[in-house]
């Protein structure tokens, strides 16, 4: 009795039942649409063809798919935390809506660069991957005050890896990457003619 209460107070006036019905559908359907147009389900993989799905992603995927980086690492691999589960969906889940909504609002930047949260995961995976280098680095080079940010990056000796010296968008014009698949529905194509 007390659930049928609550439910009652969030219904509309029936006089704006339809109005509501008829908006949800076109929300849900909306955001549906959405997600399926944009492979939402894709970002969950670790598979590294899925960051060309934004084509601004390219050079990167290209100068990766060149290096010896390819054989060993994707991705995820190097741009996602590895320290434990919720970390790594949260990270990725954030970084992901920020990509998003960079690109679906056309304001990302000539030149793509990391982020203060992104540098840091990229180098606590350095480190992770290269483990027994790193030990040997270790005895000279205090690792915990890198990761705080204090001293040099892995990346600022090693340049070239693994997505050489991307310094724009057009940075690999012959360079090849898969092209996303067009998911627009033959019955919407059909309704646009």
């Amino acid at each position: 009795m007390r659930i049928k209460l609550t439910l009652k107070r969030f219904q509309p006036p029936p006089n704006w039942r339809v109005p509501v019905i008829v908006l949800a559908g076109i929300f849900s359907g909306t955001g549906l649409f959405v997600l399926y147009t944009s492979r939402a389900w894709s970002y969950i993989s670790n598979d590294p063809a899925t960051c060309v799905n934004c084509h601004i992603m390219r050079p990167q995927y290209v100068t990766w798919h060149h290096s010896s980086h390819r054989e060993h690492a994707t991705c995820n691999d190097c741009h996602v935390p590895h320290d434990n589960i919720i970390r790594k969906y949260y990270f990725k889940a954030n970084d992901g809506l920020r990509h998003a909504t960079i690109f679906t609002l056309n304001t990302y930047p000539q030149t793509i660069f990391m982020h203060k949260p992104g540098q840091r995961v990229v180098q606590e995976n350095c480190i992770r991957c290269h483990e027994t280098l790193t030990a040997m680095v270790k005895a000279n080079v205090d690792l915990d005050a890198i990761l705080a940010g204090n001293g040099k990056r892995c990346w600022d000796c090693h340049r070239e890896v693994p997505h050489g010296t991307v310094k724009s968008l057009s940075a690999t014009p012959f360079g090849t990457a898969p092209v996303p698949k067009a998911e627009t529905p033959n019955w919407l194509k059909k309704l646009i003619k």
